[in-house]
C-alpha cells in the first residue's frame, strides 16, 4: 500500500470527516491499500486499542490490532481488495474479565478514478448487547421447550384461539396426538356449559388464573385450573396457558370436607355439621310453622361390648347400628353421631306426635335385632330421648339438652324405650346439675363418711364383720343415704372417685380397728364394701384395689367386696378373671341382693365367689310366706352345697333369725342385729358386746 502525501486529497478528506466521525457510535478507521498504515481513526477506534487519534496515525495495521488478529482478519481484507466490494463479518473478542464481546466489522474499499483500490475503510459496531439479548432469548426458548416437555402440566400456545404448540402432557390429557391438535381452536375442547366463561377470558386477554373444565377425546370431563399468560415465542407474542389437572386436588378437598363434616367411622354427620344442618332446618321450620323432633339415642350397656369383644368389634356394632338407624328413617330426616354410642336424629315433615312415635317404634325394633360380632349374636338396645320443636325449645342447644335429659330418664325407666321431654324433667335435670357440683365439692370438703352395720354368726350371735354404708353430711340437707345421690354420681362418673374413697376409708378403718384390737372371734374384723357397676367395669380395677391396699397399709383379708348379680352378668366374660385377681389378694367376694333373678345356677359354678347375700325382700316375707320360705331355703342349701357362705340381710325378728339359722344360713345382718352407725359408735357397740 503506497503512502499518500500529507497534502493528498485523502488526508484532506479525512480531516473534514473527523468532526463527524468522532461523535458516531461506530469505530472508524482508514488504512492505505499498499502499506496498511492507518491514515484516519476516530476517537472510538483509537481508544479501543489504547491509543489516541494522534498516536494511532501512521501505525501499521498489524501493530494496532496485533499480529495474531491481523492474520485472522487479512483474508477479509484481501477479499475486499480483490472483489472491489464491501465485506461484513462478526467477531467475538476475548475480554480480560472473561466476559464475551461481539463486534460487527464492515470493510469498505476506496477506489481511485480508475477503479483501483487505494484504501480500505473499517467501520466497527459493538453488538455485544444484541448478541447477549439474542442468547438470552435462545436460552429462554430452550428452557421453555425443555420445561414444556418435562412438566406434568399441560402447556399450550395459541394465536387468536388457534393452537400453535402444545406439550406432550396436554396431548395425553386430551387424548390426541400433537399433529391433530395444532391448528384446532381452543374452544373445541371446552364443555358447552363452560364456553361462556372461557370465551370471556379469551376476549379480555388478561393474565389470570381460573378454574374450568376440558373434554378428553372420549368425552370425559376433566376439571382443570388454567393460568393464562402472554409470552414471546419464536419472535411473536402468543397467548400461553398452563393447564393443570385438578381432579386429585378436588377429590382430596372433597375427602377433607367430608372428614371435617362427617364421622370417620359411620359416615354420619359429626356434631358440628349436624348442628349447622339443624340450625338451617329450625329457621325453615320457623318460617313455615312446622313441627320438628330431635331424637337423642344412646346404646344401653355398650361399654361391655367394647370391653368384652374389643374396640374393633365394637366399631363394627356401631357401624351396623348406624346403618339400621338410617334405614328406619325417611330421606328428609337428618342423622348424626355425636361420639361414642350417641346418635342424634332430626325428624321433619311431621304432622303430630303420632308420626314421631311411628319412627320411635321402628328404631327400637331395628336396633334391638341382635348384631353379629366376633361370631356371636349381641343384643344392643337403645334408650331414646325426644324433644319437640317448638314446644320443648326453639334453638338447637336447648332441644339437644332436653332430648339428652329425656334420654337419661328413658334409661332410668328400664332401657330399651323412649321418653318425651317434659318440663318436670328440666327441673330434675337442673337439680341433678346442682347435685353434681355439690358432690364434687363434698369430696373436696370431706363431707362423706362411712356408717357400719354389724354382721353376726347365726348360731352364736358373735360379731363376724361389718358392712360399710356411705353417708353424706350435706351442709344444708343433713345426713343423706346413697339413694339421694348415687344416680347422679354414676351418671356423671363421680362414682369412680367416690367408690375409691369408700375403699380407702374402709381399708383405713380396718387397719385402725386391728391396731385397737377390735376383732371377731375368728380373726380381724372384715369390712364389706359395695362396688358400683362403673368401678367394676373399669379397666384395671384389680390393680386399683391393690394400689388402695398398698397405700392404706391394709391386707386383702380385711375387706369384702360386694357386687350385684347384674354387674356380674353384664360382664360375664371378664368377671371371672377379675374376681380371681381380687381373691388372690385375699379379698372376700360376695354377691349382694341375691335372688333378684339375674344369676343362673350355672353362673354360680363358673364364678370364683366366697359368699351370697340373700336379698332382704325374701327375708322380710319370712317366716309366714310359704313361697319365700321355699325360695330362701333353696338358696341357702344350694350355696352351702357350693361351699359358699350365706348372709341374710334385713333380719328384723327373732323368728326370722331362728328359721334362717335352722336352714344353715351362717351370717345375719339387719335391724335386729344392729342398725348402721358411725365408726365411733360402732366401736363402742362392738366393745360393749
Amino acid at each position: 500500500m503506497t503512502l499518500p502525501r500529507n497534502d493528498s486529497p485523502l488526508v484532506e478528506q479525512a480531516a473534514r470527516f473527523r468532526l463527524l466521525a468522532d461523535y458516531l457510535p461506530a469505530w472508524i478507521a482508514i488504512y492505505e491499500y499498499e502499506t496498511q498504515i492507518c491514515r484516519f481513526a476516530n476517537r472510538g477506534y483509537a481508544e479501543a486499542f489504547g491509543l489516541t487519534e494522534q498516536t494511532i496515525i501512521g501505525k501499521y495495521f498489524a501493530d494496532i490490532v496485533g499480529h495474531e488478529a491481523a492474520a485472522l482478519i487479512q483474508p477479509a481484507i484481501d477479499k475486499v481488495l480483490s472483489t472491489r466490494a464491501p465485506v461484513s463479518y462478526e467477531r467475538q473478542l476475548p475480554e480480560a474479565d472473561g466476559t464475551p464481546r461481539w463486534i460487527e466489522v464492515h470493510l469498505i474499499p476506496q477506489l481511485d478514478a480508475h477503479g483501483e483500490p487505494v484504501a480500505s475503510c473499517v467501520m466497527i459496531n459493538d453488538i455485544t448487547k444484541h448478541r447477549l439479548a439474542e442468547r438470552q432469548v435462545r436460552e429462554s426458548q430452550a428452557r421453555l421447550d425443555k420445561f414444556m416437555q418435562a412438566t406434568v402440566e399441560g402447556i399450550l400456545f395459541h394465536r387468536e384461539g388457534l393452537l400453535t404448540d402444545v406439550n406432550q402432557p396436554l396431548c395425553q390429557m386430551l387424548g390426541y396426538p400433537l399433529e391433530q391438535l395444532i391448528g384446532k381452536h381452543v374452544l373445541s375442547f371446552v364443555p358447552e356449559d363452560e364456553l361462556p366463561k372461557v370465551s370471556e377470558v379469551m376476549r379480555l386477554n388478561r393474565e389470570l388464573r381460573y378454574e374450568t373444565a376440558i373434554l378428553h377425546r372420549d368425552g370425559t370431563r376433566i376439571p382443570v385450573e388454567l393460568i393464562m399468560r402472554t409470552m414471546e415465542r419464536d419472535g411473536e407474542r402468543l397467548r400461553m396457558a398452563v393447564v393443570r389437572d385438578i381432579r386429585d386436588r378436588l377429590a382430596s378437598e372433597a375427602r377433607i370436607h367430608h372428614l371435617a363434616h362427617h364421622d370417620g367411622l359411620t359416615g354420619l354427620l359429626n356434631r358440628g355439621a349436624f348442628m349447622e344442618r339443624m340450625a338451617l332446618q329450625l329457621k325453615l321450620a320457623e318460617r313455615k310453622g312446622e313441627m320438628l323432633a330431635l331424637l337423642f339415642i344412646d346404646l344401653d350397656n355398650f361399654k361391655r361390648v367394647n370391653d368384652s369383644l374389643g374396640h374393633l368389634e365394637g366399631d363394627g356394632v356401631l357401624t351396623t347400628v348406624s346403618e339400621r338407624i338410617v334405614g328406619a328413617l325417611r330421606g328428609s330426616d337428618i342423622v348424626g353421631r355425636f361420639g361414642g354410642d350417641e346418635f342424634v336424629v332430626l325428624l321433619n315433615e311431621l304432622d303430630s306426635r303420632e308420626d314421631i312415635v311411628v319412627v320411635l317404634e321402628a328404631l327400637l325394633s331395628v336396633v334391638e335385632v341382635p348384631v353379629k360380632a366376633d361370631g356371636r349374636a349381641l343384643s344392643v338396645t337403645p334408650s331414646i330421648g325426644v324433644a319437640v320443636y317448638p314446644e320443648d325449645g326453639r334453638v338447637a342447644e336447648e332441644l339437644i339438652q332436653h332430648a339428652d335429659t329425656a334420654m337419661y330418664r328413658a334409661k332410668a325407666k328400664g332401657r330399651a324405650t323412649y321418653q318425651f321431654f317434659e318440663s318436670a324433667l328440666a327441673e330434675t335435670a337442673y337439680a341433678d346439675l346442682v347435685l353434681e357440683a355439690e358432690l364434687a365439692q363434698g369430696l373436696t370438703h370431706n363431707e362423706f363418711e362411712l356408717f357400719f352395720q354389724p354382721q353376726v354368726e347365726a348360731t352364736t350371735g358373735q360379731l363376724s364383720g361389718a358392712e360399710a354404708l356411705l353417708r353424706w353430711r350435706h351442709p344444708q340437707r343433713g345426713l343423706l343415704s346413697p339413694d339421694a345421690f348415687i344416680f347422679v354420681a354414676e351418671r356423671h362418673r363421680l362414682m369412680l372417685a367416690l367408690g375409691e374413697w369408700v375403699m380407702r376409708e374402709a381399708a383405713a378403718t380396718a387397719r385402725r380397728w386391728r391396731e385397737q384390737g377390735l376383732t371377731t372371734g375368728h380373726g380381724p374384723m372384715r369390712i364389706a364394701v359395695n362396688l358400683s357397676r362403673m368401678q367394676f367395669n373399669l379397666d384395671g380395677f384389680a390393680d386399683t384395689v391393690k394400689r388402695v391396699l398398698d397405700e392404706s397399709d391394709a391386707q386383702g383379708q380385711w375387706l369384702e367386696l360386694e357386687l350385684t348379680e347384674r354387674m356380674l352378668i353384664d360382664d360375664i366374660e371378664h368377671a371371672p378373671a377379675t374376681l380371681a385377681q381380687l381373691r388372690a389378694m385375699g379379698l372376700t367376694v360376695s354377691v349382694d341382693d341375691f335372688g333378684t333373678g339375674y344369676t343362673s345356677l350355672a353362673h354360680l359354678t363358673e364364678l370364683p365367689l366366697d359368699k351370697l347375700k340373700i336379698d332382704q325382700g325374701f327375708t322380710a316375707r319370712l317366716p309366714d310366706d310359704v313361697g319365700a320360705q321355699a325360695i330362701t331355703r333353696a338358696i341357702v342349701q344350694m350355696a352351702v352345697g357350693l361351699g359358699l357362705t350365706v348372709t341374710a340381710e334385713g333380719v328384723r325378728t327373732a323368728a326370722q333369725w331362728q328359721l334362717l339359722a335352722s336352714w344353715g344360713c351362717q351370717e345375719l345382718q339387719g335391724e335386729l342385729v344392729g342398725s348402721p352407725m358411725p365408726a365411733a359408735e360402732f366401736e363402742a357397740w362392738a366393745k360393749a358386746r
